[in-house]
């Protein structure tokens, strides 16, 4: 009769054991680092989804119009302004999208402060100016990017996502059913078992099953960052990404030139793309005398408009020419809010002299990451939809709470009266290791930042914190 060997039990049970622990020790060091950082970009991103209503009740009187029937020429509304501020340059013009709200023009001072001026379309009227630095939003955006440090908190903002992968991975670990203990709490929230408990099963189960979402938001922040994002993705997915503009001259200035501050305006996929120019090269005077509306050799605002109308543009925002080589450039996409359907993004460029379409970039033109990018800044910044908008209040407000019980969690754990951490504790087992390197260097290479930032972590301990008594108690 043959008989049926399994495993020792035990050796099996330490190597578990171990694993466990092992996930529980990284999944705590990551929180260390990541937690701060969910709660700014959570509670940043609750003002930037409500950035209209803010704007509205803080600028109603600059912003609200009485509708009539018709609305006065592009090229009037900005005429008004360069009246009303001729030391300011026009940069862009931006079309309302109710009837009800006044349009925007951006001007910039002689110091490079970039202001809206906004008018009333239907009289010409200047309603007054709006720093757009100093918006609710521009601020919560320079904190959620940068943390107002600039490259710094880019770098800091890059390694905390990244990390947050790993607190993702780990995590799902720890929260998925494997016995008893963790089966008992899965999908339950256990309210009668005490505080610990409770904040446990709300912790894992709110970031279990938001892990999906959760992941969404941290891989489309991290593809605009420094390094992950602008070197490893971004570069690779900018449009064109292997050919030029073919006939037409490229200008050094690239599409991020168009944005202002810290507003991203321009696609993804366009921001690290050259500029077209125009063919500085005409004979003005004798242009001036066919088109008496041209203005300093530039093709009239208004001709723009109709052609941009005869391209299919409905909601749009207008560039201005930068200097003699610059193109008229006319957008409408969902990072700027303008569309909130993706498949309508358009970006055309046309010549300032002549008003020849130079470039045009639609949807059908985007590669596939490009398309989930585009995509994914409606779902991400709310757009969409009420619904949508109303999910990610609830993300947002979920993601605070998985932090903060998580530190409730350390909290009641930590060792009472020492100062130590209350780091879980190490059971190692022979082999044991190997999943932690592979996992390491999975990461190494998906996220350079992050496995930098704990390949040093490791290095220290080797060098300081496991030498130096103190701190080796300290981290217990």
């Amino acid at each position: 009769m043959l008989r049926h060997s399994t495993p020792p039990q035990p050796k099996a049970t330490s190597r578990a054991k171990s694993l466990y622990f092992m996930t529980w020790r990284w999944h705590f060091y990551a929180g260390l680092f990541v937690i701060p950082f969910i709660l700014i970009l959570s509670l940043t991103g609750l003002v930037m989804l409500f950035d209209d209503e803010i704007e509205q009740a803080r600028y109603q009187e600059l912003l609200m119009v009485t509708p009539q029937h018709h609305e006065l020429a592009v090229s009037a509304q900005v005429a008004a302004v360069q009246q009303r501020f001729p030391d300011y340059a026009i940069t862009q013009f931006i079309h309302a999208q109710a009837d009800n709200v006044a349009n925007k023009v951006s001007i910039r001072s002689p110091e490079g402060v970039n202001l809206f001026a906004t008018v009333d379309p239907y009289t010409g009227q200047v309603l007054g100016t709006i720093d757009r630095s100093e918006s609710w939003y521009s601020l919560a955006n320079g904190i959620h990017a940068t943390l107002l440090i600039g490259d710094l908190g880019d770098y800091l903002i890059e390694i905390a996502a990244s990390l947050g992968v790993l607190l993702l991975v780990t995590g799902l670990y720890l929260w998925w059913p494997r016995d008893n203990a963790s089966k008992a709490g899965f999908l339950k929230l256990r309210a009668s078992q005490g505080v610990r408990i409770f904040m446990r099963d709300l912790h894992a189960n709110l970031g279990g099953v938001l892990s999906i979402v959760l992941l969404f938001f941290l891989i489309s922040g991290l593809s605009w960052t420094g390094i992950w994002g602008k070197t490893l993705v971004q570069a690779w997915n900018t449009f064109p990404t292997y050919y030029t503009w073919g006939e037409q001259p490229e200008s050094a200035l690239t599409h991020a030139s168009l944005n202002h501050g810290n507003e991203e305006e321009m696609p993804w996929n366009l921001e690290l793309a050259p500029m077209p120019e125009s063919n500085a090269a005409h004979d003005h005077s004798a242009m001036d005398m066919a088109m008496p509306e041209m203005s300093h050799g530039s093709i009239s605002v208004d001709k723009i408009v109709a052609k941009a109308e005869e391209l299919g543009f409905t909601q749009y925002r207008i560039y201005f020419p930068n200097g003699d080589k610059g193109v008229y450039t006319v957008a409408a996409n969902t990072m700027a809010g303008d569309i909130t359907d993706p498949r309508n993004d358009r970006t055309s460029h046309f010549d300032q002299y002549s008003g020849k379409l130079l470039v045009d970039v639609t949807w059908a033109d985007y590669n596939l990451y490009a398309k989930a990018m585009a995509a994914g800044v409606s779902l991400h910044q709310g757009d969409l939809s009420s619904l949508n908008k109303g999910l990610n209040v609830f993300f947002c407000i979920a993601f605070i709470a998985i932090s903060i019980t998580g530190v409730v969690m350390w909290w009641i754990r930590r060792p009472s009266g020492k100062a130590a951490l209350g780091v879980p504790p190490r059971f190692a087992t022979n082999g044991i290791w190997k999943a932690g390197l592979v996992t390491l260097i999975a990461l190494a290479i998906l996220f350079p930042l992050g496995g930098v930032t704990i390949i040093a972590t490791l290095i220290l301990d080797w060098l300081l914190f496991s030498r130096v008594e103190k701190l080796r108690l300290a981290l217990r």
